[in-house]
C-alpha cells in the first residue's frame, strides 16, 4: 500500500455506551461502555487489523461504521463520490445510498444466506434493492460475480445447502461486491471455516482487492490471519484502542504490554520459536467497571502507581508517527514481539 494514498475512512472519537437497566421500571443503573473514544484512518486500497479478545468491541465498531447500531457520540467520516461525508448524521435515505459503498462480509457463513433463497436470489438482492439491474440484466451480473469469487455461475439455481462451509463463505463474498463497493468490513470471515479454506478465502480478498481496488476493515482474533493480509494493526482493548502501528513493526516491536501477552499465546509452527505464553494475571474486569487510569492497569506485569491514577492517551511510540501506543512508558518498555 502506497503510504500517501487518501484517506478513505476517518473514526474520530467513537463512543457507544449500552445503558444498564433494572428493575420493572428499567431503572438505569449503570453504562457499559462498548466502544470508548475509538480513532483510526483507513487510506484507499489498504487492509487494516482490528484484533483484540472476544468482547472487547470490534464489531460494535464494525456496526457503528454500518449505523447497524446508532452511535452515542463521534464522526465516521467517509469519502463518498460527493466528498467526504458524516456517516452518523445522515438521514435514512442518504444512509441508504452511502451504505452501497460499504459492504460486510459476515463472520458465520451457515446463517448470514437466506437457506429460502437461490444463490441467483442472494447474490442478486442488492442489485435489485437498490434497482441496478433486474431480469437478464441481474443473472448476468451474478454470473460475473461468481466466476470472479471462484464459483460456476451455473450454481446460481442452487440453495446454500448445496455448498461447503468455503463456497457458502464466497457467495458472500460475492454478495458484498454486488455494488461495487469502496470499503469492506470483514467481521470474522474465515473463523468458520477449516484451515486449508481459510487461506483459500484469504487469498481471494487479497486477489479482490487487487482487481477491484478494495479496501478492508478486518475482523479477527487470528492474530496469524492477520499478518498475513494487513497492512497496518489496531489492537482493541475493553472498548479502546491500545496500539496501532504497520503489521511487521507491531509484531516485531509491540509498545504496549497487552499487545506483547496477544503475541506470546499465537501458535509458531516452528521448534526454533518454542517457548511460553506470558501469562496475564486476573481476568477481564467487568465491562461496566469505569477505571480511573488505564483499563489494563490491574492485569499488567509492568503497572506503576501512575497507572492506576491517568489513563493513558494513544500517542507515538516511533516510526514517524506511524506507531501509536496507549501506554504511559510505550517505547521506555523492552517488550517481545514474534
Amino acid at each position: 500500500m502506497d503510504s500517501s494514498s487518501p484517506t478513505l475512512l476517518e473514526v474520530r472519537n467513537l463512543r457507544k455506551y449500552f445503558p444498564l437497566t433494572k428493575g420493572l421500571l428499567r431503572k438505569v443503573v449503570g453504562t457499559v461502555k462498548a466502544v470508548d473514544d475509538v480513532n483510526f484512518a483507513i487510506s484507499r486500497g489498504e487492509t487494516l487489523g482490528l484484533v483484540g479478545e472476544s468482547g472487547c468491541g470490534k464489531t460494535t465498531v464494525a456496526k457503528s461504521i454500518l449505523r447497524a447500531v446508532q452511535p452515542t457520540t463521534g464522526e465516521i467520516l467517509f469519502q463518498d463520490d460527493a466528498g467526504a461525508v458524516d456517516l452518523t448524521k445522515l438521514e435514512k435515505e442518504e444512509l441508504k445510498k452511502a451504505r452501497r459503498n460499504i459492504q460486510m462480509i459476515f463472520q458465520d457463513p451457515f446463517s448470514s444466506l437466506n437457506p429460502r433463497q437461490r444463490v441467483r436470489d442472494i447474490i442478486g438482492e442488492p442489485l435489485y434493492v437498490n434497482g441496478v439491474a433486474k431480469g437478464k440484466a441481474l443473472e448476468a451480473r451474478v454470473s460475473e460475480l461468481m466466476a470472479a469469487v471462484g464459483l460456476r455461475p451455473e450454481y446460481m439455481i442452487r440453495y446454500p445447502h448445496a455448498f461447503s462451509g468455503g463456497q457458502r463463505q464466497r457467495i458472500g463474498v460475492a454478495r458484498a461486491l454486488a455494488l461495487n463497493p469502496k470499503l469492506i468490513i470483514c467481521d470474522e470471515p474465515v473463523s468458520a471455516l477449516d484451515v486449508s479454506i481459510q487461506a483459500q478465502i484469504l487469498n481471494l480478498l487479497k486477489d479482490l482487492q487487487d482487481e477491484f481496488g478494495l479496501t478492508y476493515l478486518f475482523i479477527s482474533h487470528d492474530l496469524g490471519v492477520v499478518q498475513h493480509i494487513s497492512d497496518r494493526v489496531a489492537v482493541m482493548y475493553l472498548g479502546r484502542l491500545v496500539e496501532i502501528a504497520p503489521t511487521q513493526e507491531l509484531f516485531k516491536r509491540p509498545q504496549h504490554p497487552y499487545t506483547e501477552a496477544l503475541l506470546s499465546a499465537s501458535p509458531k509452527p516452528h521448534p526454533k520459536y518454542r517457548g511460553r505464553a506470558r501469562i496475564i494475571s486476573g481476568e477481564v474486569p467487568d465491562p461496566s467497571y469505569q477505571a480511573t487510569g488505564c483499563a489494563f492497569y490491574q492485569r499488567c506485569n509492568y503497572r506503576k502507581p501512575q497507572c492506576a491514577e491517568q489513563p493513558p492517551a494513544l500517542r507515538s511510540a516511533g516510526s514517524g508517527g506511524a506507531h501509536e501506543a496507549a501506554c504511559h512508558f510505550a517505547g521506555d518498555l523492552s517488550l517481545s514481539g514474534i
